[in-house]
């Protein structure tokens, strides 16, 4: 996720413990941007309603756990090898 790297830097140098309500008013309007889009740091966490974070790496962690479907590619793509015949790969679709 591009621009992680600026939410980085600010919630590293921020002192804890800390609210999601006073991170999102010290950094909310910083964009991330991903891969299909972009969000505010706010509207990322703000998902997650009022918590408090023991660290920097307990808010990173949150954050990227609750971006939107923007941050992925394709939706159900893996580039993992597909099923074996007999598998328990999706069942097949005809068009």
């Amino acid at each position: 996720m591009r621009c992680m790297a600026d939410v980085d830097a600010n919630l590293d140098a921020h002192s804890y413990p800390a609210t999601a309500s006073e991170l999102i008013e010290a950094y909310g309007e910083t964009e991330l941007e991903l891969q299909n889009g972009s969000e505010t740091f706010g509207e990322a966490l703000g998902r997650l309603g009022e918590t408090t974070y023991e660290d920097a790496d307990a808010a990173k962690t949150a954050v990227m756990s609750v971006v939107s479907e923007g941050a992925i590619g394709r939706k159900g793509y893996s580039d993992r090898d597909a099923p074996t015949v007999g598998g328990m790969g999706p069942s097949p679709v005809s068009f």
